[in-house]
């Protein structure tokens, strides 16, 4: 019902889950756009919020967990701490580094440096061997999808984020994730 409401905008379901007290159950949404590299703003979120609960509202008693009476209902995208499971979660974070297991081996911290039909190109990124040292970055490789475990943003600090021609050209994010 909900994938239903927020598809033809372009938007997919992350997750939409009924929790909280029976009497005023929360109806908890999180969306994120089908294709392209931008996230979802605050403006698409009001808007699909919208869609959602008339959907919701059209259903009444068929939405097991809400029924007929009151409910409250939150829409929001994911954040930063979104696993990266699917091409499109990868896509959206080409230049960024991550943590992830390749092969079900320890997890490395890697920059992601595009995302295909088949895989991702990932620069692992270890730390300098002293305190104080600069990190080193290890020659690119290709990791097909089906030997990447879920990936994990991780928040750089001070600005060491490296800019990527997909940033620059539109076709990456042109934000960071720097705090």
């Amino acid at each position: 019902m909900v994938a239903a409401a927020v598809e033809p905008e372009g938007f997919v379901v992350e997750k939409a889950v009924v929790v909280g007290a029976a009497d005023v159950p929360t109806v908890q949404v999180t969306l994120d756009r089908a294709h392209g590299a931008e996230g979802v703003d605050m403006d698409a979120v009001a808007r699909l919020s919208r869609l959602v609960s008339a959907a919701l509202d059209d259903h009444g008693e068929s939405v097991p967990g809400v029924g007929t009476g009151e409910y409250l209902l939150e829409v929001s995208s994911a954040g930063v701490d979104r696993p990266l499971t699917e091409r499109r979660h990868w896509a959206r974070n080409v230049g960024r580094l991550v943590e992830v297991s390749v092969d079900g081996a320890a997890p490395i911290t890697a920059r992601v440096l595009e995302v295909g039909a088949d895989g991702v190109e990932l620069a692992e990124h270890r730390p300098g061997a002293k305190k104080g040292m600069p990190a080193k970055t290890l020659a690119p490789v290709r990791v097909p999808f089906a030997q990447l475990g879920t990936g994990a943003v991780q928040v750089e600090w001070g600005g060491s984020q490296q800019s990527t021609g997909a940033a620059r050209d539109g076709k990456g994010p042109a934000d960071t994730t720097e705090a």
